[in-house]
């Protein structure tokens, strides 16, 4: 891969993360929750209404996760835009270093909270984001 080609990808990475905000933002407010709902219910197949997003609890921890999200896509983002072309090698580690801790914190409470299938879906959105950033530029 090319620096053009990784620079390119750091926005499909920004966009993968910061993707999920406005999911997780509906799910704050009772009559727009079912986008969040479903993609709950998804991530801990199989599809089978639960969980819910009645719970207080659940639609602030979907505020806060959804404004973690937007902040981490927008700050990749903006590493692609402000730093990338001074320090690539810099931007492309420090961007999979928070993608790999995710991954590995994600997917082991995922695990330990008796939701293994979002581990799974977990590796699917690993590959998306990283893509080709696993290894250094050429040229």
């Amino acid at each position: 891969m090319t620096h053009a080609q990784h620079k390119f990808w750091l926005a499909i990475t920004a966009i993968t993360v910061g993707g999920f905000a406005p999911i997780l933002f509906l799910g704050t407010m009772a009559a727009t929750s079912e986008p969040a709902r479903w993609s709950l219910d998804l991530l801990s197949w199989p599809l089978d209404g639960q969980p819910t997003y009645e719970a207080y609890g659940t639609r602030f921890l979907s505020a806060l996760t959804g404004g973690f999200l937007l902040g981490w896509g927008v700050m990749i983002w903006c590493l692609r835009v402000w730093v990338y072309d001074h320090a690539p090698e810099g931007v492309r580690r420090a961007v999979l270093a928070g993608i790999l801790a995710w991954f590995v914190l994600d997917s082991a409470g995922s695990i330990a909270s008796g939701t293994a299938s979002n581990a799974a879906f977990n590796v699917v959105i690993l590959m998306i984001a990283v893509g080709p950033l696993w290894r250094p530029a050429r040229g």
